[in-house]
């Protein structure tokens, strides 16, 4: 039995603001551990607040992405990258004109009944 998988298909997680992101590793694929995405943010886009039961790790590929921290304003570009650790509340955008791709991670893998969306649930 081979040590080792391959990821080909990664599970495009349905949005409706416009959001891609494939999930390559995490809940889609049984690995409640830790969530593997790629992601693109159009411009203009932003989501809710909200207070995670997981650390986020976020490395920006290309474009710009803000990231509001317990209320603290912080603006990462291509290639820098940051840690949001759970319990932070904090609500991520890209307000810049140009579209943001990113790979995210999350320990645990990231998902609807640990994220704390505020509007949401």
């Amino acid at each position: 039995m081979k040590k080792y998988k391959i990821q080909k298909s990664p599970f495009v997680v349905p949005t409706t603001d416009g959001k891609l992101i494939e999930e390559h590793w995490g809940n889609s694929t049984s690995h409640a551990g830790i969530s593997i995405a790629h992601m693109v943010a159009p411009s203009d886009w932003s989501e809710p607040h909200q207070t995670p039961q997981f650390d986020e790790f976020t490395i920006i590929i290309s474009g710009k992405k803000q990231f509001e921290i317990d209320g603290e304003i912080v603006v990462l570009e291509k290639g820098q990258s940051i840690l949001v650790e759970k319990g932070a509340r904090v609500r991520y955008s890209n307000p810049f004109p140009e579209s943001c791709e990113y790979i995210a991670i999350c320990l645990p893998a990231f998902s609807m009944d640990l994220v704390n969306r505020e509007g949401e649930g």
